[in-house]
């Protein structure tokens, strides 16, 4: 569970890294040769079949190309391209090629300017090119130099959901920063490779809580067997709040003894260890912990009444509406906050009334997360709220509500992101670009594809990542039919 930011109230760039980086620490191996080697899982040959011309059919330049190509000699072939005369159109199979050789040469956004010629004159998108191209935007960058980039660039790997190269997710682990390590992690168990990685066990004795924390998850979630022992080392011996998730993947593990011990520990002295206890218990969605939530919403300490609003909203039991209706009055926007965006998850109709009035709330963030609530509920009028909001000066409000507006499901809503991702600061054009891989509204390529263009290396990123995820549902949608 994570609770909605309150990023500082400042305007322009200074936010912008501290902000990647907070929005992904909460989301709770070998080093390869060169960076070269990186890219070569993701760019394979040029399609044989019918998106690529026969043989027989290819033109001398096309065959030069071709050959170049498979003998590594990329930037050769680019060299074909840019010597044909002025005026003289390549052919696509040309084109095609030199995307690819820039891919293998780990230049993405030198092969995306030369896409629009593979398909100009209305050619249909060429999706698995379209597809490699995301993914080298993404891949290119795990060994940037600055911090909150790659963060991005293994937050999108995480946010694919689908098989990746474990070499590449491993490699992570060997990060200088333990956000990118932890981020790695998570990786390592969403594309569901935590069985097969042996650095991921290693990441267990790493020297940064979050990362082992990021560990145990993934390895407990994927059930991976000879951990055991390490886990009860770790609910023993560590007073904070690693030893809680130690415990719940014990749980995980077949030990369900531990579920008493985990909730005991919501009224455990250390805030941070019932914040812990409180926020796995609503992950583990156990009928016996309902009442341990509800009483939690009354804690002295905000930060744990926060985290007890959002594990209610993550156990998804419409017992958390009445907790939840006292938690939207507390004294703490961040409170409030996420006691209406779990409202809005838990999808009772019948609690708009409650949500409606923090539309007029003080605070710009709890502002934001009733949008959302009653976005999820199915209120397209807030969309004026919305707009109102995406010119607030802040930019960080900005980004909120542009984070807000990926559950929405009026059109209206498009016209919002598409403002917010030319937006002037890369916050709000970062959370616009996120935003837009999880909605599910029509017509959001175009606008993804031109996230690909932005001059920040994190927002082309992150566009990368919702092209892709946007293609998986295509791909998705085309087998079930």
């Amino acid at each position: 569970m994570r609770p909605p930011p309150h990023a500082p109230r400042t305007n322009g760039n200074v936010i912008h890294r501290q902000w990647v980086a907070w929005q992904y620490v909460w989301s709770a191996a070998w080093i390869l040769p060169t960076g070269l080697f990186l890219l070569s899982w993701v760019v394979p040959f040029p399609a044989t079949g019918a998106s690529a011309s026969p043989k027989s059919a290819r033109s001398p330049l096309e065959r030069q190309a071709m050959t170049r190509y498979q003998d590594g000699e990329y930037d050769r072939v680019l060299q074909l391209l840019q010597s044909l005369p002025a005026g003289q159109e390549p052919s696509s199979e040309l084109v095609r090629y030199a995307i690819l050789s820039d891919l293998k040469l780990g230049k993405p956004e030198e092969a995306w300017k030369l896409y629009p010629r593979l398909v100009a004159a209305n050619r249909q998108d060429d999706m698995a090119l379209l597809r490699e191209l995301a993914r080298s935007f993404i891949v290119a960058r795990v060994r940037d130099s600055q911090e909150h980039v790659r963060i991005a660039a293994y937050t999108a790997l995480a946010d694919r959901g689908e098989s990746a190269a474990l070499p590449i997710l491993e490699d992570g682990l060997l990060d200088s920063s333990a956000l990118v390590r932890a981020r790695a992690g998570e990786a390592i168990g969403r594309n569901g490779l935590a069985g097969q990685s042996s650095a991921l066990k290693r990441a267990l004795r790493d020297e940064a809580p979050g990362v082992r924390i990021a560990a145990i998850n993934a390895l407990s979630d994927a059930k991976v067997s000879g951990i055991t022992d390490q886990l009860t080392e770790i609910a023993r011996v560590d007073e904070g709040p690693e030893s809680i998730f130690a415990l719940a993947g014990l749980y995980k593990l077949g030990r369900t003894d531990v579920l008493t011990d985990i909730t005991s520990a919501v009224t455990l002295p250390d805030p941070e260890v019932r914040m812990a206890a409180v926020g796995i218990l609503g992950r583990l969605r156990r009928p016996s912990s309902i009442s341990a939530l509800s009483q939690a919403v009354y804690d002295p300490h905000p930060s744990v009444r926060a985290f007890a609003a959002g594990a209610l909203g993550e156990f998804g039991s419409a017992d958390g509406i009445a907790p939840l209706t006292h938690s939207v009055g507390d004294e703490n926007p961040r409170v409030r906050a996420v006691a209406a965006t779990s409202l809005g998850r838990l999808g009772a109709v019948d609690t708009r009334s409650v949500i409606q009035p923090l539309l007029r709330d003080p605070d710009e963030h709890v502002r934001i997360s009733a949008v959302e609530a009653l976005l999820r509920l199915g209120d397209s009028s807030v969309i004026l709220n919305a707009a109102d909001l995406a010119r607030h000066p802040d930019p960080s409000i900005r980004g909120g509500i542009a984070q807000a507006l990926a559950v929405a499901t009026t059109p209206n809503a498009l016209a919002i992101l598409e403002n917010l991702l030319k937006d002037q600061q890369p916050l709000p054009r970062l959370m616009a670009a996120r935003a837009l891989g999880k909605s599910r509204l029509p017509s959001l390529m175009p606008l993804i594809k031109s996230g690909l263009q932005d001059s920040d290396a994190a927002v082309r990123i992150a566009s990368a990542g919702s092209l892709l995820q946007v293609l998986s549902r295509k791909d998705k949608q085309g087998s079930a039919r």
